[in-house]
């Protein structure tokens, strides 16, 4: 039957002159057919458009943590946005390129094309799973995902438990991935690749010369886009930060570039800033030396409460809400009345960072926690190592399912002689059901079980309760107020659990010659707005505490989780050489180099005499006067100051020791040259 000019069949594609649209680009009324390059095209533009859109939604769901841009600002930063997707889609989806850049027919064979379809719908689903899932999971790290989840996820981060959790809380965010990959395949089918009429004539020379030309050019153009343009060096997670401030890069950066730029990435490199080993210990050294007398052999108990921001504790916000703030840690709050307290900063944003910061003086200042990366084999020690041979037994507490996160091997691995968790309790009537054994039992288990070591002894608990699915047992429920955060009750609950702790202890024979340390693993999400700003976001609470003893009072020094070990030594009188990234509160008026650093993004944040620089590795991007401009609103980085060269020198000496040192195996005193 002959059609009439100008009129389509209902249902049937538009055909280019000469050409068969390829079976393989599926079935329905098409939008466009023509010639492959252009569909590919136009089916990259869409995952481009859509991960557009996922970027706002991610600024939507956390509009709260961005609440300090404006809508001109935040429009801004989406347009530079589209460099990171740009390079994160043409990454992802090089080889549905490659393969429709083949210069030969059988790129129209309907298999072929069955094929390629499937990677791009794969691949690109994934994409914005990783979009969306991260749009829920920043509020708990306030980065973007980096390929260290796969790392956790190896370790042992209870994912299995987590996950069905995370779907049951967020179930809307698995709706709009579910729309999102909908739109993408029902868009995308409606693109038509036009094959050659004529196989033999496609298959001649000027074919095969024309695409190979064509794939030289658009190979060529993918290489550029994957590397965000001609500049020397490749974009990466850092190139972020040249636009915004350090707590913006978040809404800059895209999921699936942050896992691309940092899987199978080298941690650090070797650094040769200072020449000569005298010049730079001069600035900055990790190494603490010998010379105190009198050791104390005191009891040391190191306690870590999960995510115990110090937002949460009342007695440290009383200007918080007009006066009016409570919080949610009443026993924290009297324990800080009669101990030695600092106002401290965490080194990282997650847990697997924080413990060897605090037990072993060590951050994480790349992209993968310490614990995860390969420098995890080298030789490095901890506070329980040190004391060891000074006959202290020392244990390591952890409720959680064993093998969590790593940290049986890891207390092992630096001189802990004993773990206990969840399969050491041996008690699954008190499990959570998610992460392990509820805080209020496992602390009761932790002080019998101590009561049972040879003193002096030296341990270290971390909590878990305070935790998303932020578990509180029934009978509190109506006990233990909610707040502003969901997390609350549960800080509440832990804190209960905290003090019922204390008050067993405080009737045991070790319990008076113990030295206690409290302190977070790293904060949770924020409410208000100083804690949501870029070293607020840090704040967490440090305090020592020993029964009966003059330890009282309230340090100015700044202060960081890698401060706890030098301190605790100190405070016992440790007279021998170790390694350590921070300092001894305790004596810090005769040492003006207290500070607090952490990394997150390729940005390094120094916290140091009244000021806060953001360093990106070859130069400081933002400075700012937090005496006179706590919410960071004024960058004084272009102004001259004359602060900024001595900061930016100190950091240049922390970070080459910190890397040299890793790289080179040199983190323990007696492998040091």
């Amino acid at each position: 039957m002959r059609r009439k000019s100008g009129k389509r069949s209902k249902g049937i594609p538009v055909k280019s002159s000469g050409r068969r649209v390829s079976s393989g680009s599926g079935k329905g009324r098409k939008w466009f057919s023509g010639n492959i390059h252009m569909v590919m095209m136009l089916k990259l533009l869409l995952v481009l458009l859509l991960l557009f859109f996922s970027r706002i939604l991610f600024y939507i769901f956390n509009l709260g943590y961005f609440s300090n841009l404006g809508f001109m600002e935040a429009l801004h930063l989406f347009i530079i946005g589209l460099r990171f997707d740009l390079s994160a889609l043409l990454f992802i989806n090089a080889p549905f390129i490659l393969m429709n850049l083949m210069p030969f027919t059988f790129r129209y064979n309907r298999i072929y094309q069955g094929f390629a379809n499937s990677y791009y719908y794969i691949i690109n689903a994934f994409a914005l799973f990783t979009n969306f899932g991260d749009t829920i999971y920043f509020r708990f790290t306030l980065k973007r995902l980096t390929a260290d989840i796969f790392s956790y996820m190896e370790v042992g981060g209870d994912f299995d438990k987590l996950i069905p959790q995370f779907l049951e809380d967020f179930w809307y965010m698995a709706v709009i991935w579910i729309l999102f990959v909908v739109v993408l395949i029902y868009i995308a089918k409606r693109f038509a690749v036009a094959s050659p009429g004529s196989t033999k004539k496609g298959a001649g020379f000027q074919f095969f010369f024309v695409n190979t030309i064509l794939m030289i050019v658009i190979g060529a153009l993918t290489v550029i886009g994957m590397r965000g343009g001609l500049q020397l060096r490749p974009i990466g997670l850092v190139t972020a930060g040249n636009s915004t401030l350090a707590k913006n890069i978040p809404l800059v950066l895209n999921t699936p570039f942050s896992l691309v730029k940092t899987f199978k990435h080298q941690a650090l490199k070797t650094i040769t800033w200072f020449r000569k080993e005298s010049e730079l210990a001069k600035i900055y050294t990790p190494v603490h030396q010998a010379g105190l007398t009198g050791f104390k052999n005191y009891n040391v108990m190191i306690i870590i409460l999960e995510s115990f921001s110090r937002e949460h504790i009342g007695f440290l916000n009383h200007s918080l809400d007009n006066g009016r703030y409570q919080g949610f840690t009443p026993f924290m709050d009297s324990l800080i009345r009669v101990g030695f307290y600092f106002d401290a900063f965490a080194n990282g944003k997650t847990s697997i960072q924080g413990i060897p910061a605090v037990l072993s003086g060590i951050p994480s200042l790349m992209n993968e926690s310490f614990i995860q990366s390969g420098y995890a084999a080298g030789k490095y020690t901890s506070i329980a190592g040190l004391l060891k041979p000074r006959g202290y037994t020392t244990a390591f507490f952890h409720g959680g399912t064993n093998g969590t996160m790593g940290f049986d091997a890891y207390s092992r691995l630096v001189g802990f002689d004993h773990y206990y968790g969840r399969s050491e309790y041996n008690n699954e009537r008190d499990y959570d059901g998610k992460w392990g054994i509820r805080d209020e039992e496992f602390f009761q288990y932790a002080a019998k079980t101590i009561n049972g070591f040879k003193q002096p002894f030296a341990a270290a608990f971390f909590s878990l309760s305070s935790h998303h699915p932020y578990y509180v047992p029934a009978k509190y429920i109506n006990i233990f107020r909610t707040g502003k955060l969901p997390i609350q009750q549960s800080v509440m609950y832990a804190d209960h659990s905290l003090g019922e702790f204390f008050h067993t202890a405080q009737h045991m024979p070790w319990y008076k010659n113990t030295l206690f340390v409290i302190t977070a693993d790293h904060t949770s999400e924020g409410y208000y707005p100083y804690y949501q700003s870029d070293i607020g976001q840090y704040a967490i609470p440090l305090l020592f505490f020993k029964p009966g003893s003059a330890l009282q009072g309230r340090g100015e020094a700044v202060a960081q989780q890698t401060d706890v070990m030098p301190t605790v030594l100190s405070y016992l009188g440790f007279d021998k050489s170790y390694l350590a990234f921070g300092n001894d509160l305790f004596n810090s008026a005769n040492n003006p180099n207290t500070f607090s650093i952490h990394y997150i993004s390729g940005l390094y944040g120094l916290i140091k005499d009244g000021y806060y620089l953001e360093y990106n590795g070859t130069g400081c991007t933002s400075l700012f006067d937090i005496t006179k401009d706590p919410m960071l609103k004024e960058n004084l980085v272009s102004k001259g100051k004359p602060e900024k060269k001595n900061l930016e020198l100190f950091i240049r000496a922390y970070i080459q020791q910190y890397n040299n040192r890793l790289i080179e195996n040199r983190m323990m005193i007696d492998n040091w040259k």
